[in-house]
């Protein structure tokens, strides 16, 4: 068998020389870092550990950033972000066992909000490996047992050559649709030991596309082409794809009303006259959905958030556009659609015929109208002001990162995320402390915006560690802290549920001292003064905190 090598890159003469001769002193995590920028990388976090060290000593002789957080989890969240805003495989440096194991909460939400996060383990020495009690520092029976369960694909490495195939394997499978969370693992000894394997020059490992059958398109476009009322609801997905634009062509030409998930704010402008926004938890929006005999589902499992907690029962034809396989008609029964969200976008708005319904915009206009009497009724007008006040401040292609917290919430379904990729929270996996770690890992990605991190007092307290990182590294972000003295939305869930709570309740630290302790500068700010101060923050060089004490409310369900 032959081969055609003539599209290889060539090396030049003084390049053949450098691999005949590599520069002395490497070890096994110069392979590693030789790697990752043989791929592109030009940013990695983590947090060092004694297994570890190989690695960090190898960031030395790269021209790599290394952003270094404070706790192993937030350093997930940072690159959970940085995979986000970028759309590259963001490298995460772990040391073995609690670093490792304390990671796992921020690749939980990685996994489940499609982002692409290259995680990088230590492992103790090769001896120690098997199962067996060797008494290592750190050991662990089975360290890849705990991760296997999360992540999209565990990659292992025994001997030196191993590491650059493992690391493309690995950042190949973390950028094929749907992205995702991956996880490699080298011995401690592996990471040490001199090599003299010529230096890592580039690589390939381009994503494998994930492209729709062309008989499924053909019906679904038939579908969509003869619905008397097509409906669209679209995730995550298609976000993630960079396919806002596809979708908002699809929408105009068959007229058919958008309604986005939480996890796919932006992706369909929210002024649009076809604009259903992003209330999901109101029965206004989910009778509506349920009325359609068409429903076009772009990018979403349609689970529990999406679904109005699953009281959603679709009576027409459901399409189910996924690239997650596991999805596919998870749910509801659907035409499913095994494909990336921009090339099955791309193939529709090609198939689909032109159709022209003027009622579309008065009937999203009726729905929106209803939702907005029912929640002026509940008289939350101070939610409604303190949203207002932080859409106000924040510039309009600036990022935001939500805690589970009760005006992230609202945000959800009330909060106008005016460019796609600029609003994101930890509702994937629904962990506290998401905010702030990610907002760091935002602002590394692209130094040029400011970046809004918004966290209540409870979820805050996970992340106070990075105001020092915040600080060390210069960064332009703000946390917003909406203070109320407790977990407010576990709070209203326990009191609505019990009559009363337990375990709420929270001791806390003035946040404005504490912020200043760590050389951030920080205001506290009333309802009346937030978008004004808020406005200030971000437009400051460097970090900034702002402190709003208040009680905010959620509005009432519709599930129930």
């Amino acid at each position: 068998m032959s081969h055609d090598h003539d599209d290889r890159p060539q090396l030049t003469a003084a390049q053949a020389a450098a691999v005949l001769n590599p520069p002395a002193g490497r070890n096994g995590g110069d392979l590693v870092v030789e790697s990752l920028q043989g791929l592109g990388a030009t940013t990695v976090f983590g947090l060092p550990g004694q297994h570890a060290l190989g690695m960090f000593d190898a960031l030395r002789r790269s021209p790599l950033r290394y952003v270094g957080l404070r706790v192993e989890n937030n350093a997930g969240f940072a690159a959970d972000a940085y995979g986000r805003i970028t759309g590259e495989a963001a490298p995460l440096l772990l040391s073995t066992g609690p670093g490792a194991l304390t990671s796992l909460a921020a690749l939980q939400e990685a996994a489940a909000a499609s982002a692409p996060v290259l995680a990088i383990s230590s492992q103790i020495p090769t001896a120690g490996l098997g199962g067996g009690r060797h008494g290592y520092l750190h050991e662990l029976r089975d360290q890849q047992a705990s991760v296997r369960d999360i992540v999209k694909s565990v990659h292992t490495v025994r001997a030196a050559s191993q590491i650059p195939s493992a690391i493309a394997a690995a950042w190949e499978s973390a950028l094929t649709a749907p992205h995702g969370p991956v996880w490699v693992e080298i011995p401690q000894d592996v990471l040490l030991a001199e090599t003299a394997l010529p230096v890592v020059s580039a690589m390939d490992a381009t994503p494998r596309e994930l492209y729709p059958r062309p008989e499924l398109t053909i019906a679904a476009a038939h579908l969509l082409s003869n619905a008397e009322r097509p409906v669209i609801i679209a995730g995550g997905g298609v976000v993630r794809s960079d396919a806002s634009g596809k979708l908002r062509a699809l929408a105009e030409k068959i007229d058919a009303p958008v309604v986005t998930t939480f996890g796919g704010k932006g992706a369909f402008p929210w002024e649009h006259p076809l604009s259903l926004r992003s209330w999901l938890e109101d029965r206004h929006t989910t009778d509506f959905l349920e009325d359609a005999d068409v429903l076009l589902v772009v990018g979403s499992g349609l689970g529990e958030l999406s679904s109005n907690y699953h009281t959603f029962r679709p009576r027409g034809q459901v399409i189910q556009i996924e690239a997650d396989a596991g999805k596919l008609e998870s749910n509801h029964p659907a035409l499913g659609i095994h494909s990336d969200a921009r090339e099955a976008l791309a193939d529709l708005l090609e198939a689909v015929e032109r159709r022209e319904d003027p009622a579309a915009a008065d009937r999203v206009r009726t729905v929106l109208e209803k939702v907005r009497v029912r929640i002026e009724a509940q008289e939350l007008t101070l939610e409604q002001q303190v949203l207002a006040a932080v859409r106000e401040a924040l510039p309009d292609a600036a990022p935001s990162f939500w805690d589970m917290t009760i005006l992230a919430y609202w945000a959800w379904s009330a909060f106008d995320a005016r460019h796609p990729n600029t609003m994101h929270s930890a509702q994937g996996a629904g962990g506290l402390g998401y905010a702030f770690p990610a907002a760091i890992g935002a602002a590394a990605a692209d130094p040029t915006k400011p970046v809004l991190a918004v966290s209540g007092d409870g979820g805050a307290m996970y992340s106070i560690a990075e105001l020092a990182t915040a600080r060390q590294y210069d960064l332009p972000l703000t946390w917003l802290i909406v203070d109320d003295g407790g977990y407010g939305i576990l709070r209203e869930y326990m009191t609505d549920a019990f009559g009363e709570t337990t375990g709420t309740e929270l001791a806390r630290p003035d946040f404005v001292a504490l912020a200043e302790s760590f050389g951030v500068p920080a205001v506290r700010t009333g309802p009346e003064s937030l978008a004004a101060d808020l406005g200030k923050a971000l437009a400051a060089p460097g970090p900034s905190v702002v402190v709003l004490p208040a009680l905010l409310r959620m509005f009432e369900p519709t599930h129930l």
